[in-house]
């Protein structure tokens, strides 16, 4: 048969048309669904940014108090309860909302944020003994100083909240973490010490801060302890 009868024939054929028809269709869908990954990963890229914080970063706590403050339709949250003794012995509870495990949406400076909260079952924080979390803020625009301002209101509300309180620390490997939640301040007067040994501690305490040029140089101090260890070879 010559091919042009050939290809006339394939052409008559309804079987075959269809079939192609059906390929065709389906080569221009996985074409377009490439197409649309792909322009989704350059808007993601160019047009999105994203912010990601860790629960070990300083500014985890400041932020989701923040986020429960300005996203007052959030209706999915998670509670941290403290306790508050007085000085007359009273115990009161208080309770603070923090959104929930999951994402939530909100409106901040003509911007709306998505706000997704994960949490990993099968990691740990080490330091804290909590499973790790992370939040991370998606929004449109390329303008990095809205994420800034943000965190900086978090900020400013943890201290003022913390204002006028005393805040304890103990050390946690490498670092220093927050121990307990910040306490009323308390008057040296009111503590019971022999005569004088108040007016010493804060001679010394004063002492210690206005001369910080005895701390600066590090390492004489560990340099005479070698010395020592070298010239009595002991260990250290």
């Amino acid at each position: 048969m010559p091919l042009p009868d050939f290809i006339s024939s394939l052409q008559a054929n309804p079987y075959f048309g269809a079939g192609f028809g059906l390929v065709g269709v389906g080569a221009g869908l996985a074409v377009l669904r490439k197409a649309s990954m792909f322009g989704m990963i350059l808007f993601r890229r160019h047009c999105m940014m994203t912010l990601e914080v860790p629960c070990r970063d300083k500014s985890y706590q400041w932020l989701l108090q923040w986020i429960t403050m300005n996203a007052r339709h959030t209706q999915h949250l998670s509670v941290e309860t403290t306790f508050k003794q007085h000085d007359t012995g009273k115990i009161s509870t208080s309770f603070d909302f923090v959104p929930s495990v999951g994402t939530h949406f909100f409106y901040y400076n003509k911007t709306w944020i998505r706000v997704e909260r994960n949490r990993e079952q099968h990691t740990l924080d080490l330091h804290m003994g909590v499973p790790w979390e992370t939040v991370t803020l998606t929004a449109l625009g390329r303008d990095k100083s809205l994420y800034f301002h943000m965190l900086d209101e978090a900020r400013k509300l943890a201290l003022k909240r913390e204002e006028g309180k005393t805040i304890m620390y103990t050390a946690m490997g490498p670092e220093w973490r927050q121990f307990g939640h910040p306490r009323k301040r308390r008057p040296i007067s009111s503590v019971i010490l022999h005569q004088g040994v108040a007016e010493r501690i804060l001679s010394d305490v004063r002492d210690f801060i206005n001369t910080p040029q005895w701390y600066s140089e590090r390492g004489n101090y560990k340099l005479k302890f070698k010395a020592l260890q070298k010239s009595r070879n002991i260990n250290l």
